[in-house]
């Protein structure tokens, strides 16, 4: 057992001490430190006058263009050099135009070569009755595909610049519901009627021309149209509301997304086997049947649901701002 000590003595201790230290209890340097006041700080006049030459100096040289040497000089350059560069890329581009074949002449084979390969080999190798199709969607489908991107990212830059916050207090929000009614149709029954007969016709039919698309005339783009027409239609004849029943902000993005990302994959899958000489394992199916050449029926479809989903996307977003 171990003996007591006082508590002085355990105070005198080091270790007591810093444990003391540590916890705050005591400050060792409390009643060892002298405090002065500190001394009241003048304004430095020299300071204060240089600070103000600088302004006016950096003003002078930047914000006073009329007088501003640099960007007066800067502006001419800029000036001569666009016009060179303009001149430099027009003069190019007739060089390269004049070593260019005549058009239609027979006795060019840089032009009749892809036209004869298309014609010739293009139901063999795309499956395609369509030849156009067959071209869009298989000779050069990517370009296709950069063309539905370019669709989606339009759409999502009007989105941005052209969309109603969703932020609104109390008044905001009984304004947006007054502007809502405005845009709104009226109860036209002459429209209405017609709209009930036409709109089925319109969709079947657009969706007839995306399907029948590697076919005859038509394809993704036409179909599309039609169908992104026909929302309009119902739109102005019904209204945005009835209409949001079934196409909403979420219903475009997730079909231009899941349409676009099938394309991706669809057609890079089939560019690799093809560059590496490898069986795709997709058949082209018997010419002239609905279920034929290959990938391109499906690429028509997706194509199709873009093209029909940016359509009525333009129209919402310039008429009322938002879905």
């Amino acid at each position: 057992m171990s003996k007591p000590i006082p508590q002085e003595e355990y105070n005198r201790k080091p270790l007591t001490r810093l444990m003391q230290w540590i916890g705050g209890d005591i400050d060792p340097f409390m009643e060892n430190m002298e405090v002065r006041p500190l001394r009241e700080s003048k304004p430095n006049e020299r300071l204060i006058r240089k600070h103000r030459r600088d302004q006016e100096a950096v003003i002078r040289l930047v914000h006073d263009q009329k007088h501003n040497r640099v960007y007066k000089n800067f502006r001419r350059f800029y000036t001569i050099a666009s016009i060179i560069c303009c001149l430099a890329l027009v003069a190019i581009l007739l060089v390269a135009v004049s070593y260019l074949p005549p058009v239609g002449s027979a006795e060019n084979p840089s032009s009749n070569e892809v036209a004869a390969k298309y014609i010739e080999d293009g139901l063999q190798d795309t499956g395609a009755v369509n030849i156009v199709t067959g071209m869009i969607l298989d000779y050069r489908a990517f370009d296709t595909f950069g063309e539905s991107n370019v669709l989606f990212i339009a759409t999502c830059t009007v989105l941005i610049l052209l969309r109603s916050d969703k932020k609104k207090e109390k008044h905001q929000e009984e304004a947006e519901q007054r502007r809502e009614q405005h845009y709104e149709p009226k109860d036209d029954s002459i429209l209405q009627r017609v709209t009930f007969l036409l709109f089925p016709v319109i969709v079947i039919f657009g969706i007839y021309v995306v399907l029948n698309g590697h076919l005859s005339p038509g394809g993704g783009f036409s179909g599309g149209a039609i169908i992104g027409a026909g929302l309009i239609l119902y739109a102005n004849a019904f209204g945005f509301e009835k209409l949001n029943r079934f196409f909403t902000e979420k219903t475009y993005k997730g079909i231009s997304f899941v349409a676009l990302a099938f394309y991706c994959l669809a057609k890079s899958y089939s560019f690799f086997t093809g560059a590496n000489h490898l069986e795709s394992g997709i058949p082209l199916g018997e010419a002239g049947a609905i279920l034929s050449s290959g990938l391109i029926l499906p690429l028509n479809i997706c194509v199709g649901m873009v093209v029909a989903c940016t359509m009525y996307a333009f129209y919402t977003l310039f008429r009322k701002g938002g879905f």
